[in-house]
This record gives structure tokens, sequence and C-alpha cells, in this order.
């Protein structure tokens, strides 16, 4: 009797404890989609999409329009007329930042511009068909080389030359920040032997004597003064075989009297134009530009 009546008191007791009856806990799915999507507004990008993996409500929350906005560029209105087609600005935000993420090509193809996708911040590529080279059309001293070593495919040859002069001219709104512009240059000329990297360095010389100039001027295009400022130095080219980013110098994008973001022009060369000798050698592939704080990394290598 006693035996019977212990275990039936047992069995009601983890009837209660565990069975269907009782309440369930609150879990993730329980938050509010909006309580979410205001904690994913302060974290990076990739941890926003690292956590959309953990449910159906996360997921949904990394959608909302304000989580994206906080992530793109000020200027984005600009950037997506310029390199997106179509009518984007129908598009989630999401959506928006994952395509400025991607190397988007204007100017007929010769200038490429994306996002950092952790930072948001901007980057550009700009060929060296860009670039106004003078004597490019005397097959004597430049060609255009095919390359997989370029984001472009294609990068200029200098075979030898007494005057080598690189010009080069942009228009356009960077969020406001400070920047880098450098020239991606090699001396020698890459090709494949036996699926093996090799340089030719037959072609390579003058660049020890005297010093290659860099310069860089920029121009806003706000209401206020429109003082150019002028960076210029020298240096000389040694290192070969392998691609140099040379820093020409550093430039700062600010907001106008009227707190707006304007055009900003910017002009940029390299020469070396000391006639009492020849140079050869030198692969031009582009022109870079990059906030500053990215731009210490490639001095490193």
């Amino acid at each position: 009797m006693f035996l019977f009546m212990g275990v039936g008191f047992s069995g009601f007791a983890a009837e209660q404890n565990y069975g269907v009856c009782s309440p369930s806990k609150p879990g993730l799915d329980d938050l509010p989609e909006n309580c979410i999507a205001s904690i994913l507004q302060y974290l990076d990008p990739p941890e926003i999409c690292k956590l959309a993996r953990l449910n159906k409500t996360f997921r949904g929350a990394s959608w909302a329009d304000f989580v994206w906005e906080s992530k793109l560029p000020t200027d984005h209105k600009f950037l997506v007329d310029k390199v997106l087609h179509g009518n984007p600005e129908n598009l989630p935000k999401k959506e928006i930042y994952a395509r400025l993420c991607r190397p988007n090509s204007f100017d007929h193809g010769t200038k490429e511009v994306w996002l950092d996708k952790s930072s948001g911040k901007i980057f550009m590529s700009i060929s060296s068909k860009a670039l106004r080279i003078t004597g490019i059309d005397d097959r004597r001293y430049w060609n255009y080389l095919p390359t997989e070593e370029s984001r472009f495919h294609t990068i200029a040859y200098l075979k030898k030359n007494w005057w080598v002069e690189i010009l080069g001219e942009l228009e356009f709104e960077f969020p406001p920040g400070k920047y880098s512009l450098f020239f991606r240059l090699q001396l020698g000329k890459a090709s494949k032997r036996f699926a093996r990297r090799v340089c030719n360095l037959d072609q390579v010389h003058g660049w020890d004597i005297k010093p290659v100039r860099f310069q860089l001027s920029t121009i806003s295009n706000g209401t206020g003064d429109q003082h150019a400022e002028v960076i210029s130095h020298g240096c000389y080219l040694r290192e070969t075989g392998k691609w140099i980013h040379y820093q020409v110098g550093d430039f700062v994008i600010d907001h106008d009297d009227q707190n707006r973001i304007t055009p900003t022009k910017i002009k940029f060369s390299m020469d070396q134009i000391d006639c009492t000798h020849t140079k050869g050698g030198l692969c031009v592939d582009s022109v870079f530009i990059c906030p500053t704080e990215f731009g210490e990394r490639l001095k490193r290598f």
C-alpha cells in the first residue's frame, strides 16, 4: 500500500516538473525584432551577419533599414547614382550596402570604387588607361600589356624613354576623412614560365640616377575659398620584381561652409623629365586611393 502510494506521488511530481503542462522559459525568439535591430546597429557588418544566422527573429532584425543606414557613407546617394544602375533606392539598405562592397566600375571601366565590408570606408582604383601618359601612343616607348596581376587586366609598360610624365585627374564626392593616394608600380616585366612567376629586368635602368617626382593637389568645389593644397616630393625607384605602392600624399575631405559634402577635384602626377639619361622597364598598373589608416598597411610591404 505504502509502496504504491510512494510510486504514485513520485510520478505526480515528475509530471508537474517535466510534463508538457509546465510553462516554457523565454528564449531569443521571444525578443521583439525592433529591440534586436536597435542593438545590431551598434555592431560591425560582419558581426550583424553572424548574428542573423541565429534564428528567424535575428534574421528579420538584420534587414532593418536603419541598421544599414548607419553603415553607409554619408554621401552614399552620390555613390549609388554614380555606380549602381536601375533604381537602387527602392532596394533595402542592406542590399545597397552589399552591392557597394563589390568592386563597381565607372568611367567606361577605367575606375573602380568599393566599400570595405567591415568599416564601410571607401576605396578607389584608377586604371593606367585613365591616366595621361606622355608618349603612350608611340609603340617605340610604351605598350599596354595584358596581365592577371591587375584588377583591370592590363598595365602600361615603358620600354625606354628620356621623358617620363604621367598625369591623372579625378572629381569625386568622398566622405569626410583623411585619404592617401598611391601609384602602384613595378620595375621589371612579369610573366609565367613553367607555371612560375618570373620577372624580366633586362630593360630596367635609369631610376637610380635621379628621383621620380610625385605631386598631388586638391581643390574643393564648395562655396568657400577654393585654395589648392599641393604636395610634392621625390623618390628613387629601386626595388625590382614586385609591385610597390608609392605614396604620393594625403588629403583631407571636410564639409563645406554650409555643412554639405561637395565634389573635390584631385590632380596627381609622377614624372622624371631629366633628359640627360633614359629610363625603362617600368610597369604602371593603377592609382590607389584609400583611407589613411588603411594606407599605413601598404607601406609595410
